[in-house]
């Protein structure tokens, strides 16, 4: 992964068998970041989503590999105990195959590269479990 830092706005450049999830919580590490915006695109070619099932307060998960395109990442970081905590959603197709799927990136490898966005904001934003719900919520 390289990145720069203009002003509050990172970019991110991920290469090869680089893991997303893993690269955002490094820079949110090194830049010490409390509250962010994501967004970027790229390849993968192992994907894990996941969908929130309110019922069961669990996550149902999925795992594509192969050849995908990431139509969109979006996000934010934030913190949970002290750390940067990453709530990300991911859309990804293939068209030979047809196929396009999203959800709560779990995992998330790169084949090409990654394109993407950090827009830090002024503030910090905790989060806090909700037990009826079932999620770490923002602590507003």
């Amino acid at each position: 992964m390289e990145y720069k830092r203009w002003g509050e706005r990172l970019v991110l450049r991920l290469d090869p068998g680089e893991e997303v999830g893993e690269c955002l919580l490094e820079v949110g590490r090194k830049e010490d970041i409390r509250l962010a915006e994501i967004s970027g695109l790229g390849a993968a070619s192992l994907v894990e989503l996941g969908m929130f099932d309110t019922e069961t307060k669990g996550f149902t998960e999925a795992c594509y590999q192969g050849t995908y395109e990431i139509a969109s990442i979006t996000g934010s970081i934030t913190r949970l105990d002290g750390e940067p905590y990453l709530h990300v959603h991911m859309v990804i197709g293939n068209l030979d195959r047809g196929e396009c799927h999203g959800g709560h990136m779990i995992r998330a490898v790169i084949s090409a590269t990654a394109e993407i966005f950090v827009n830090i904001m002024s503030g910090q934003v905790e989060r806090k479990m909700n037990e009826e719900i079932g999620l770490h919520l923002f602590d507003l």
